[in-house]
Protein backbone atom coordinates (compact mmCIF):
# COMPACT_ATOMS: atom_id res chain seq x y z
CA UNK A 1 0.00 0.00 0.00
CA UNK A 2 1.30 3.46 -0.92
CA UNK A 3 1.71 5.76 2.07
CA UNK A 4 1.86 9.07 0.23
CA UNK A 5 -0.97 11.04 -1.36
CA UNK A 6 -0.45 13.53 -4.20
CA UNK A 7 -3.25 15.78 -5.44
CA UNK A 8 -3.36 17.25 -8.96
CA UNK A 9 -5.48 20.36 -9.51
CA UNK A 10 -5.21 19.85 -13.28
CA UNK A 11 -4.52 17.10 -15.78
CA UNK A 12 -0.87 16.67 -16.75
CA UNK A 13 0.80 14.29 -19.23
CA UNK A 14 0.37 10.64 -18.25
CA UNK A 15 4.10 9.92 -18.24
CA UNK A 16 4.51 12.21 -15.22
CA UNK A 17 1.48 10.81 -13.40
CA UNK A 18 2.85 7.29 -13.88
CA UNK A 19 6.19 8.36 -12.44
CA UNK A 20 4.63 9.76 -9.27
CA UNK A 21 2.24 6.80 -9.00
CA UNK A 22 5.21 4.49 -8.47
CA UNK A 23 5.56 5.80 -4.92
CA UNK A 24 2.29 7.61 -4.15
CA UNK A 25 -1.45 7.53 -4.58
CA UNK A 26 -2.29 10.15 -7.19
CA UNK A 27 -5.68 11.86 -7.28
CA UNK A 28 -6.78 14.20 -10.07
CA UNK A 29 -9.18 16.96 -9.13
CA UNK A 30 -12.71 16.35 -10.47
CA UNK A 31 -13.70 19.96 -9.83
CA UNK A 32 -12.18 21.73 -12.84
CA UNK A 33 -9.79 24.69 -12.85
CA UNK A 34 -9.60 26.61 -10.65
CA UNK A 35 -10.36 24.14 -7.88
CA UNK A 36 -12.96 25.65 -5.49
CA UNK A 37 -11.45 26.59 -2.15
CA UNK A 38 -13.73 24.40 -0.01
CA UNK A 39 -12.98 21.38 -2.17
CA UNK A 40 -9.26 22.17 -2.17
CA UNK A 41 -9.19 22.29 1.63
CA UNK A 42 -11.01 18.95 1.75
CA UNK A 43 -8.68 17.23 -0.71
CA UNK A 44 -5.50 18.56 0.90
CA UNK A 45 -6.40 17.25 4.35
CA UNK A 46 -4.33 14.11 3.71
CA UNK A 47 -2.14 15.20 0.78
CA UNK A 48 1.60 15.58 1.19
CA UNK A 49 2.11 17.13 -2.23
CA UNK A 50 0.13 18.96 -4.86
CA UNK A 51 0.91 19.70 -8.50
CA UNK A 52 -0.94 22.95 -9.07
CA UNK A 53 -2.26 25.06 -11.92
CA UNK A 54 -1.83 28.83 -11.96
CA UNK A 55 -5.34 29.91 -10.99
CA UNK A 56 -6.23 27.73 -7.97
CA UNK A 57 -5.56 29.85 -4.88
CA UNK A 58 -3.28 28.56 -2.13
CA UNK A 59 -3.74 31.21 0.53
CA UNK A 60 -2.89 31.16 4.24
CA UNK A 61 -6.18 29.47 5.11
CA UNK A 62 -5.54 26.65 2.65
CA UNK A 63 -1.99 26.25 3.91
CA UNK A 64 -3.16 26.04 7.50
CA UNK A 65 -5.75 23.38 6.68
CA UNK A 66 -3.28 21.28 4.68
CA UNK A 67 -1.49 19.95 7.74
CA UNK A 68 0.46 17.22 5.93
CA UNK A 69 1.41 19.29 2.90
CA UNK A 70 5.14 19.36 2.10
CA UNK A 71 5.30 20.83 -1.42
CA UNK A 72 3.24 22.87 -3.86
CA UNK A 73 4.76 22.13 -7.27
CA UNK A 74 3.55 24.75 -9.75
CA UNK A 75 2.96 23.45 -13.26
CA UNK A 76 4.25 26.69 -14.75
CA UNK A 77 6.41 29.68 -13.90
CA UNK A 78 4.20 32.14 -12.02
CA UNK A 79 3.45 31.52 -8.37
CA UNK A 80 1.35 34.58 -7.54
CA UNK A 81 -1.57 32.24 -6.71
CA UNK A 82 0.47 30.80 -3.83
CA UNK A 83 0.89 32.65 -0.53
CA UNK A 84 4.66 32.27 -0.39
CA UNK A 85 4.95 33.70 3.12
CA UNK A 86 2.36 31.31 4.52
CA UNK A 87 3.99 28.36 2.76
CA UNK A 88 7.43 29.26 4.07
CA UNK A 89 6.17 29.74 7.62
CA UNK A 90 4.69 26.24 7.55
CA UNK A 91 7.80 24.71 5.99
CA UNK A 92 6.07 23.96 2.68
CA UNK A 93 8.29 24.00 -0.39
CA UNK A 94 7.04 25.89 -3.44
CA UNK A 95 8.61 24.97 -6.78
CA UNK A 96 8.02 25.89 -10.41
CA UNK A 97 9.07 24.77 -13.90
CA UNK A 98 10.84 27.88 -15.15
CA UNK A 99 13.89 26.24 -16.68
CA UNK A 100 12.04 24.01 -19.15
CA UNK A 101 9.58 26.40 -20.78
CA UNK A 102 11.82 29.31 -21.74
CA UNK A 103 12.21 28.20 -25.35
CA UNK A 104 8.48 27.72 -25.92
CA UNK A 105 7.54 31.12 -24.48
CA UNK A 106 10.34 32.85 -26.37
CA UNK A 107 9.21 31.22 -29.63
CA UNK A 108 5.62 32.36 -29.07
CA UNK A 109 6.88 35.88 -28.37
CA UNK A 110 8.77 35.96 -31.66
CA UNK A 111 5.77 34.46 -33.46
CA UNK A 112 3.54 37.23 -32.14
CA UNK A 113 6.07 39.86 -33.21
CA UNK A 114 6.09 38.41 -36.72
CA UNK A 115 2.30 38.21 -36.79
CA UNK A 116 2.07 41.87 -35.82
CA UNK A 117 4.78 43.11 -38.16
CA UNK A 118 3.48 41.21 -41.21
CA UNK A 119 -0.23 41.55 -40.34
CA UNK A 120 -0.67 37.78 -40.57
CA UNK A 121 -4.08 37.58 -38.89
CA UNK A 122 -5.46 40.22 -41.25
CA UNK A 123 -3.79 38.57 -44.25
CA UNK A 124 -5.37 35.22 -43.41
CA UNK A 125 -8.82 36.81 -43.09
CA UNK A 126 -8.23 38.71 -46.35
CA UNK A 127 -7.64 35.54 -48.34
CA UNK A 128 -10.39 33.57 -46.57
CA UNK A 129 -12.91 36.32 -47.38
CA UNK A 130 -12.00 36.00 -51.09
CA UNK A 131 -11.11 39.68 -51.35
CA UNK A 132 -7.81 38.87 -53.06
CA UNK A 133 -8.01 39.87 -56.71
CA UNK A 134 -5.35 39.71 -59.43
CA UNK A 135 -3.43 42.61 -57.91
CA UNK A 136 -3.41 42.57 -54.12
CA UNK A 137 -4.26 45.81 -52.35
CA UNK A 138 -3.39 44.33 -48.94
CA UNK A 139 -1.63 46.93 -46.70
CA UNK A 140 2.10 46.68 -46.21
CA UNK A 141 3.74 45.30 -43.09
CA UNK A 142 7.12 46.24 -41.64
CA UNK A 143 10.52 44.54 -41.30
CA UNK A 144 11.82 43.28 -37.98
CA UNK A 145 15.40 43.56 -39.21
CA UNK A 146 16.82 46.91 -38.16
CA UNK A 147 14.08 47.59 -35.61
CA UNK A 148 14.66 48.02 -31.87
CA UNK A 149 13.27 45.46 -29.44
CA UNK A 150 12.81 46.52 -25.84
CA UNK A 151 12.82 43.61 -23.39
CA UNK A 152 11.42 44.34 -19.94
CA UNK A 153 12.76 41.60 -17.67
CA UNK A 154 15.87 39.83 -18.91
CA UNK A 155 15.63 36.57 -17.00
CA UNK A 156 15.73 33.13 -18.60
CA UNK A 157 12.82 33.77 -20.96
CA UNK A 158 13.93 37.30 -21.78
CA UNK A 159 17.40 35.99 -22.65
CA UNK A 160 15.94 33.42 -25.04
CA UNK A 161 13.92 36.18 -26.71
CA UNK A 162 17.11 38.25 -27.02
CA UNK A 163 18.92 35.29 -28.60
CA UNK A 164 16.25 34.92 -31.28
CA UNK A 165 15.83 38.65 -31.88
CA UNK A 166 19.57 38.99 -32.37
CA UNK A 167 19.33 36.37 -35.12
CA UNK A 168 16.68 38.55 -36.77
CA UNK A 169 19.18 41.45 -36.70
CA UNK A 170 17.17 43.55 -34.27
CA UNK A 171 18.80 46.05 -31.93
CA UNK A 172 18.09 45.11 -28.30
CA UNK A 173 17.43 47.31 -25.30
CA UNK A 174 16.64 45.82 -21.91
CA UNK A 175 15.38 46.97 -18.55
CA UNK A 176 15.98 44.79 -15.51
CA UNK A 177 16.77 45.09 -11.82
CA UNK A 178 20.17 43.51 -12.49
CA UNK A 179 22.78 44.21 -15.14
CA UNK A 180 23.07 41.39 -17.70
CA UNK A 181 26.58 41.65 -19.06
CA UNK A 182 26.23 38.24 -20.75
CA UNK A 183 23.41 39.61 -22.92
CA UNK A 184 25.43 42.72 -23.65
CA UNK A 185 28.36 40.59 -24.77
CA UNK A 186 26.44 37.91 -26.70
CA UNK A 187 23.64 39.94 -28.28
CA UNK A 188 24.94 43.54 -28.08
CA UNK A 189 22.01 44.32 -25.78
CA UNK A 190 22.06 47.74 -24.13
CA UNK A 191 20.89 48.36 -20.58
CA UNK A 192 18.27 51.12 -20.45
CA UNK A 193 15.99 52.93 -18.09
CA UNK A 194 12.34 51.97 -18.42
CA UNK A 195 11.48 55.43 -19.70
CA UNK A 196 14.10 55.39 -22.46
CA UNK A 197 13.23 51.83 -23.45
CA UNK A 198 9.58 52.81 -23.89
CA UNK A 199 10.54 55.87 -25.95
CA UNK A 200 13.08 54.20 -28.21
CA UNK A 201 11.69 50.71 -28.93
CA UNK A 202 9.70 49.62 -31.97
CA UNK A 203 8.57 46.44 -30.20
CA UNK A 204 8.31 45.99 -26.43
CA UNK A 205 7.99 42.57 -24.82
CA UNK A 206 7.30 41.82 -21.15
CA UNK A 207 9.02 39.03 -19.21
CA UNK A 208 8.66 39.95 -15.54
CA UNK A 209 6.93 38.06 -12.71
CA UNK A 210 3.80 39.47 -11.14
CA UNK A 211 4.62 41.26 -7.88
CA UNK A 212 3.57 44.46 -6.14
CA UNK A 213 6.25 46.39 -8.07
CA UNK A 214 5.25 44.99 -11.46
CA UNK A 215 1.45 45.06 -11.20
CA UNK A 216 0.22 47.50 -13.85
CA UNK A 217 3.83 48.28 -14.72
CA UNK A 218 2.54 49.31 -18.14
CA UNK A 219 -0.27 51.81 -17.76
CA UNK A 220 -1.54 55.00 -19.33
CA UNK A 221 1.61 57.06 -18.73
CA UNK A 222 3.93 54.30 -19.97
CA UNK A 223 1.87 53.77 -23.12
CA UNK A 224 2.02 57.53 -23.74
CA UNK A 225 5.82 57.30 -23.91
CA UNK A 226 5.77 54.70 -26.69
CA UNK A 227 6.02 55.54 -30.37
CA UNK A 228 2.68 55.63 -32.20
CA UNK A 229 4.23 53.03 -34.55
CA UNK A 230 5.29 50.70 -31.70
CA UNK A 231 3.86 47.34 -30.64
CA UNK A 232 3.47 45.76 -27.18
CA UNK A 233 3.70 42.00 -26.53
CA UNK A 234 2.80 40.37 -23.22
CA UNK A 235 3.47 36.68 -22.64
CA UNK A 236 4.31 37.17 -18.94
CA UNK A 237 1.42 37.84 -16.53
CA UNK A 238 -1.82 39.63 -17.39
CA UNK A 239 -1.84 42.07 -14.48
CA UNK A 240 1.52 43.52 -15.48
CA UNK A 241 -0.46 45.57 -18.02
CA UNK A 242 -3.34 47.90 -17.21
CA UNK A 243 -5.78 46.32 -19.64
CA UNK A 244 -8.21 49.25 -19.68
CA UNK A 245 -5.41 51.69 -20.43
CA UNK A 246 -4.12 49.42 -23.19
CA UNK A 247 -7.57 49.23 -24.77
CA UNK A 248 -7.82 53.03 -24.72
CA UNK A 249 -4.36 53.40 -26.22
CA UNK A 250 -5.08 50.92 -29.00
CA UNK A 251 -8.48 52.41 -29.75
CA UNK A 252 -7.08 55.91 -30.00
CA UNK A 253 -4.04 54.83 -32.03
CA UNK A 254 -1.49 55.88 -29.41
CA UNK A 255 0.40 52.70 -30.28
CA UNK A 256 0.16 50.65 -33.47
CA UNK A 257 -0.88 47.35 -31.95
CA UNK A 258 -0.44 44.70 -29.29
CA UNK A 259 -0.35 40.93 -28.83
CA UNK A 260 -1.46 39.34 -25.56
CA UNK A 261 -1.25 35.76 -24.36
CA UNK A 262 -2.17 36.62 -20.75
CA UNK A 263 -4.93 38.74 -19.21
CA UNK A 264 -6.03 40.37 -15.97
CA UNK A 265 -8.83 37.80 -15.73
CA UNK A 266 -8.65 34.40 -17.40
CA UNK A 267 -10.47 33.17 -19.39
CA UNK A 268 -11.01 36.60 -20.94
CA UNK A 269 -14.51 38.00 -20.40
CA UNK A 270 -16.90 37.74 -23.35
CA UNK A 271 -17.57 41.48 -23.18
CA UNK A 272 -13.88 42.44 -22.94
CA UNK A 273 -13.44 45.59 -25.12
CA UNK A 274 -10.14 44.31 -26.54
CA UNK A 275 -12.11 41.68 -28.45
CA UNK A 276 -13.61 44.43 -30.60
CA UNK A 277 -10.28 45.83 -31.82
CA UNK A 278 -8.53 44.91 -35.05
CA UNK A 279 -5.04 46.00 -33.98
CA UNK A 280 -4.60 43.41 -31.24
CA UNK A 281 -3.80 39.69 -31.41
CA UNK A 282 -5.18 37.58 -28.55
CA UNK A 283 -4.10 34.02 -27.75
CA UNK A 284 -5.42 31.81 -24.89
CA UNK A 285 -2.38 31.63 -22.54
CA UNK A 286 -0.47 29.18 -24.72
CA UNK A 287 3.08 30.30 -23.92
CA UNK A 288 4.18 26.82 -22.86
CA UNK A 289 1.64 24.91 -24.93
CA UNK A 290 3.79 22.59 -26.99
CA UNK A 291 3.74 18.82 -26.56
CA UNK A 292 7.45 18.69 -25.78
CA UNK A 293 7.44 21.53 -23.27
CA UNK A 294 4.32 20.42 -21.40
CA UNK A 295 5.83 16.94 -20.99
CA UNK A 296 9.08 18.45 -19.66
CA UNK A 297 7.11 20.67 -17.27
CA UNK A 298 5.10 17.73 -15.96
CA UNK A 299 8.20 15.62 -15.39
CA UNK A 300 9.99 18.52 -13.70
CA UNK A 301 7.10 19.03 -11.26
CA UNK A 302 6.76 15.29 -10.72
CA UNK A 303 10.46 14.85 -9.99
CA UNK A 304 10.42 17.63 -7.40
CA UNK A 305 7.40 16.02 -5.72
CA UNK A 306 9.19 12.67 -5.63
CA UNK A 307 12.33 14.23 -4.17
CA UNK A 308 10.36 15.83 -1.34
CA UNK A 309 8.42 12.64 -0.60
CA UNK A 310 11.78 10.87 -0.31
CA UNK A 311 13.02 13.47 2.15
CA UNK A 312 15.15 15.42 -0.31
CA UNK A 313 15.09 19.06 -1.43
CA UNK A 314 13.31 20.09 -4.66
CA UNK A 315 15.59 21.33 -7.44
CA UNK A 316 13.36 24.15 -8.68
CA UNK A 317 12.68 25.83 -5.36
CA UNK A 318 11.03 29.27 -5.25
CA UNK A 319 11.09 29.95 -1.49
CA UNK A 320 14.78 29.29 -1.16
CA UNK A 321 14.86 30.70 2.35
CA UNK A 322 13.67 27.27 3.50
CA UNK A 323 17.13 25.94 2.66
CA UNK A 324 18.60 28.25 5.30
CA UNK A 325 16.20 27.24 8.07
Amino acid sequence: MKNHKVFLTMAIPKVAIDRVAQIAEVQLSPYGVPCPKDMLVKELAEAEAVIADGSTIFDAQVMKAARKLRIVARFGVGFDNVDLKAATERGVYVSNTLGVLSDAVAELTIALMLALSRRLIEAHAYVKSRKWTELSDFPLGIDLSGKTLGIIGLGQIGMEVARRASGLRMAILYYDVVRREDAERLYEAKCSSLENLLKDSDFITLHVPLASKTEKLIGRSELALMKPTAYLINTARGKVVDQAALWQGLKEGRIAGAALDVYEVEPIARDEPLLQLDNVILTPHIGSATAETRTKMALTAADDVIRVLKGEKPLNLVNRELLES
